[in-house]
């Protein structure tokens, strides 16, 4: 489990971040959400030692990751996977190559032992045999695979990804949707995910947060979420005319 309790966030004088708390579950795909500049990414980033916090604690199992020594702290970081949202993968190396690189500077495998770890990676995501391939010759669903392979090769504890589904079609998303709900559940992973997609939500949102003008707004699950009577997570849950048409039609059934 990681725990967030009050965080507070601030780049000189504008604060982005109000004494933000917050629970995420191992075996869970825990999301959050909310508009652009709302602070979503920064709360992240200050859980994983990105951005340091003026007040509050981040707890990993219980131990407080800021007041971690610089050793423990790199051992944590071995535990967590990051899929980054451009897939952030090296243009100058393979899809195998992309894969070992974090084999190499965390672990003591041997090279017999990481081609193992890479090959079973690989087929976790469905690239069997795609080794060889460099990022340019892999399509966008492609690359985000191999960002969630590279992701899970040193066996994470934690997962985090920002925003898995950015740049793909619907189709492709959910791929990617499925992909990290089925690896979530398979090595009881505590994943967190930041996302705009409303299907992701709809999909794989175990435990929702809202975050809104730096604040915790709302917390709930993918049920909850569209009967929810707070007026900022409908203004963003419903923003298009497909979802409107939902949530008419679920006031219907209410009625």
């Amino acid at each position: 489990m990681i725990e967030a309790k009050g965080i507070n966030k601030s780049f000189g004088n504008q604060q982005v971040l109000f004494d933000v708390s917050a629970q995420f579950h191992p075996g869970k795909v825990n999301l959050i959400i909310g508009q652009s500049g709302q602070g979503k990414t920064v709360l992240a980033k200050c859980m994983v030692g990105l951005h340091h916090p003026e007040k509050g604690e981040i707890l990993f199992n219980g131990k407080d990751f800021l007041s971690m020594d610089k050793s423990s702290q790199s051992n944590l970081r071995s535990e967590i996977g990051m899929l980054f949202q451009g897939s952030a993968l090296f243009d100058s190396m393979t899809v195998e190559e992309n894969i070992k690189f974090p084999l190499s500077m965390f672990t003591k495998m041997s090279k017999k032992e990481m081609q193992h770890r890479v090959d079973f990676c690989l087929e976790r995501v469905n690239l069997s045999g795609k080794n060889a391939l460099y990022p340019s010759e892999c399509s966008g669903g492609m690359q985000k695979r191999v960002g969630i392979a590279r992701a899970i090769s040193l066996n994470p504890k934690y997962l985090f990804c920002d925003e898995p589904n950015s740049g793909l079609d619907p189709k492709t998303a959910i791929v990617i949707d499925n992909l990290i709900r089925d690896i979530t559940y398979e090595y009881h992973i505590t994943t967190l995910v930041i996302t705009h997609d409303m299907n992701s939500v709809m999909e794989i949102g175990d435990n929702i947060l809202f975050i809104h003008q730096g604040k915790k707004w709302w917390e709930g699950d993918r049920k909850s979420i569209l009967t929810s009577d707070n007026p900022e997570i409908n203004a963003f849950v419903f923003a298009s005319e497909f979802m409107k048409e939902i949530r008419s039609t679920l006031k219907g059934q209410k009625r």
